[in-house]
């Protein structure tokens, strides 16, 4: 189990790179602005939780915290793909990659619904594609990278043929 949640967690670096990486190319495509949510997030829960953030350097503090939600958010799904795949689960490809980017959706969106930063069902279409389509590479990429890390003599797994590491990565089927 423990091998497996540590694969996930370094899966799940490797989706939350993915992730950062089509974020930040949207953003220079389309002229976009970076998103204040994080930064929102990270103010309302010091609120809620009481505590003060030090008004020297209060900006680049919330602005650093507010990336490091991310991050974590990306290794906590990371870890939780790698302890139900060590529980027995062996979906396809297609299947592992579409909950990864349930899983990271609902892991970022949720929480910041819950302490009234952000409403999913009040955005555009254009917020959903700019959620998802980032959210999508960060499930790809995840179990991609965890298939490509089995060892071949451990139990119920197998190594990864490199065709199946290309099909993963464009989202066919194996």
């Amino acid at each position: 189990m423990r091998r497996s949640i540590v694969r996930g967690l370094a899966a799940g670096a490797a989706g939350t790179t993915a992730l950062h990486a089509v974020t930040y190319l949207d953003m220079v495509l389309r002229g976009r602005p970076a998103s204040r949510t994080p930064e929102q997030s990270v103010t309302r829960l010091a609120d809620l939780a009481g505590v003060k953030i030090p008004a020297r350097g209060r900006d680049n503090r919330v602005s650093g915290a507010g990336a490091l939600l991310g991050i974590v958010s990306g290794l906590v799904v990371g870890a939780g793909y790698g302890a139900i795949r060590a529980a027995g689960w062996r979906p396809s490809v297609t299947t592992a990659g579409a909950v990864a980017t349930v899983g990271a959706i609902a892991v970022s969106a949720a929480p910041m619904a819950a302490i009234g930063v952000s409403d999913p069902r009040d955005w555009s279409f254009s917020d959903w594609v700019a959620d998802v389509v980032p959210h999508l590479a960060y499930g790809w990429v995840t179990t991609a990278t965890y298939a490509a890390m089995l060892d071949r003599g451990e139990p119920g797994q197998r190594s990864v043929h490199p065709n199946e590491m290309r099909d993963a990565l464009s989202g066919r089927d194996s």
